[in-house]
């Protein structure tokens, strides 16, 4: 049986009147996340490097990740243009340099250049993988949808979805053939201008589903 709790006192607001906090919990609450750091290629040939913290998986089968841009960036007008992108694994000795790939610059300006990491060619699509990153998804665009409130008007934030045609893992995070998530350095983000947090064995812990 469960300690019964005092009653809790809550902080409510509806977030279209304001939360009434010094910083909009929203990112905290909905977080940590998977951060997806994605590497592009315009129609001419540029390549474009960016993380977005609105990211995840969304089907096993077959493999469909996305990720949400506030804001028409180049990685989506890339996207639109080309219909590939490659999501690139984030770990904590790559923090720093995933954090300076997200410097406003113009499209010209390759963040592959800015950052000194180096472009891996893919097997399945043009944009470059991270050859720092332990695992990369190739991915090839299935939608790109424009989402809307309630109210039905358009937000300024655009759903980028892929089906992962092509995976690479460094074999170094597979035990017994098992993906070692705890020990691959995972990084994620969390709330405020500067939160993050890693993933290790310390938070692992097993819950099998019910029969």
């Amino acid at each position: 049986m469960t300690t019964p709790q005092p009653p809790r006192t809550f902080h409510s607001y509806e977030p279209r009147l304001g939360h009434g906090l010094p910083h909009d919990p929203f990112n905290a609450i909905v977080g940590p996340r998977p951060i997806g750091w994605i590497s592009t290629q315009s129609a001419t040939g540029a390549t474009n490097l960016a993380p977005y913290s609105f990211f995840n998986a969304f089907n096993y089968v077959p493999p469909i990740v996305g990720f949400a841009s506030i804001g028409y960036k180049d990685t989506v007008r890339n996207v639109q243009a080309t219909g590939e992108f490659v999501w690139n694994l984030a770990t904590r000795d790559l923090a720093e340099v995933m954090n300076q790939s997200c410097a406003a610059v113009p499209p010209e300006v390759s963040e592959f250049d800015l950052t000194g990491l180096t472009p891996l060619p893919s097997t399945r699509v043009r944009p470059p993988r991270v050859a720092e990153s332990p695992v990369t998804f190739e991915c090839r665009s299935t939608q790109i949808l424009q989402l809307q409130g309630v109210d039905g008007a358009q937000v300024d934030t655009w759903l980028v979805l892929g089906e992962v045609v092509a995976v690479h893992i460094d074999q170094a995070l597979l035990k017994d053939g098992v993906y070692d998530t705890a020990n691959a350095g995972h990084i994620l983000r969390g709330g405020g201008p500067a939160d993050y947090f890693t993933v290790g064995p310390e938070q692992l812990f097993r819950m099998y589903r019910p029969r």
